[in-house]
């Protein structure tokens, strides 16, 4: 059995020999990263094992308290205090970073392996704008479509690039059916060169039915499905579901307006519709525009 020695921080408190290396360890890892669950971590136990040791040990504790302050006083040496969630591109995503916790007290951390950094929304938002498929998307930079739709909720910003990325993977298929739907494409149109088979026998009121049944989408005259009334819905209700999804699209409009704005500035482009400034000539070559009479001064 392994006979308890003293400890070096409290010869009243009993540690075995093992126990007195594991707290030296951590009290070392502690003055380094100021994070008492990853200190834990690189010697191997976990952090419960030393919160137990320091209710017991009063000496153990204070020895803990002044390593968190060489800790602060490193970090804080060093400056700076990224976010985790924001990785910076070309460096590695398990390297420590420095973490202002709310508190104020800052620790080393690691960034956890699977957290959305900025590289992945970035992937995210790349492979979004060509598919507008987001559990593709998702799949692609390596998480869940949820993970996604959860920062999109907490995140503004993101939500907002989400959906300009959505909008432009849709504009993107959206051209290539078109494209395929072009005549010269010839990828649907077999049909169009045999003669239609003979019509079945109906009588005069079917071949009616069927002309007042699609004379609105023959005639483009059908109203889009998205405004319609729906079953059950009153006429306030419908109006004011029209009103909403108006006030919906003049947002977005403004947002869309907002966005190039900046980005004109950024550019330094002149405004499409500001004033055009008119170039002058130099002042002091223009005449004609005092009433002073030259002779009498």
């Amino acid at each position: 059995m392994t006979e308890p020695v003293r400890s070096p921080c409290n010869p009243g408190s009993p540690f075995n020999r093992r126990q007195v290396w594991e707290n030296q360890a951590f009290l070392s890892a502690l003055r380094r990263t100021g994070n008492a669950r990853e200190a834990a971590r690189s010697v191997g136990l976990s952090r419960s094992t030393f919160l137990k040791r320091r209710a017991r040990d009063p000496v153990f504790a204070t020895a803990w308290e002044q390593a968190l302050v060489v800790a602060q006083a490193d970090l804080h040496a060093r400056g700076g205090a990224p976010d985790p969630g924001s990785a910076t591109p070309g460096i590695d995503a398990n390297e420590p970073r420095i973490v202002k916790m709310r508190s104020g007290r800052l620790q080393l951390r690691r960034v956890r392996p699977r957290q959305i950094t900025r590289a992945v929304e970035q992937a995210f938002l790349s492979a979004l704008s060509a598919t507008a498929n987001v559990r593709l998307s998702a799949a692609a930079a390596g998480f869940h479509s949820a993970s996604f739709y959860a920062r999109r909720r907490q995140s503004p910003a993101f939500a907002r690039e989400m959906r300009l990325a959505l909008e432009t993977g849709y504009e993107q298929l959206e051209m290539a059916l078109l494209a395929a739907a072009e005549p010269q494409s010839y990828l649907d149109d077999a049909w169009r060169h045999n003669d239609p088979p003979p019509i079945p026998s109906m009588t005069a009121e079917v071949a009616l039915q069927m002309l007042y049944l699609h004379n609105k989408s023959v005639h483009q005259l059908a109203e889009p499905p998205h405004i319609k009334r729906r079953r059950g819905e009153s006429i306030e209700a419908h109006s004011y579901r029209l009103g909403e999804m108006y006030e919906a699209r003049q947002e977005r409009q403004r947002e869309e307006f907002n966005i190039a704005e900046a980005a004109r500035r950024a550019g330094g482009t002149p405004h499409l519709f500001g004033p055009k400034i008119l170039p002058l000539p130099a002042l002091d070559q223009v005449t004609g525009w005092s009433k002073a009479n030259a002779r009498k001064g």
